[in-house]
């Protein structure tokens, strides 16, 4: 794998963090959001992440994979977002405005203390693909010195 790929694998790297780091705010934004049924009730969301096995170069060619292990990825991609389907939290609350008609009121899914816990691994794997970029061109400022 070239060092200059290492910008490619690291910048999708920080994509995907960048998303989940949305909706991790999103469902933190949502966790008190109150519903009369559990139809229209929030439910907590999370990003599907995959790997890039190959990247094509701009020849045709299988891209950086040649000479090296098939198996190692070359970067990571969202397939999608997906909504939990664990059950919502239903509180008997026979006074609030948005009560059905047994008086009970639907809160989203979301478990904010776990929510924290990924925006916080979110945030230090964007930090740590931002170190990758940065020592990667330490490195090649370094490689065009040699000759000097």
């Amino acid at each position: 794998m070239s060092l200059t790929h290492i910008f490619d694998v690291a910048g999708t790297g920080m994509s995907a963090q960048t998303i989940r780091l949305n909706t991790v705010a999103s469902n933190i934004a949502n966790a008190e959001s109150v519903s009369s049924s559990t139809g229209e009730t929030y439910r907590a969301r999370h990003p599907v992440f995959s790997v890039i096995k190959q990247q094509v170069d701009q020849d045709g060619f299988g891209g950086f994979a040649s000479g090296f292990d098939s198996a190692a990825g070359y970067g990571v991609r969202v397939d999608g977002i997906i909504e939990s389907q664990s059950e919502l939290r239903q509180k008997y609350q026979p006074d609030h405005p948005q009560a059905d008609e047994n008086g009970f009121v639907y809160y989203p899914n979301v478990d904010v203390v776990a929510e924290m816990a990924d925006m916080i691994s979110a945030s230090r794997a964007y930090q740590t693909n931002v170190e990758i970029m940065n020592t990667a061109k330490q490195m090649l400022q370094r490689v065009l010195t040699l000759g000097q």
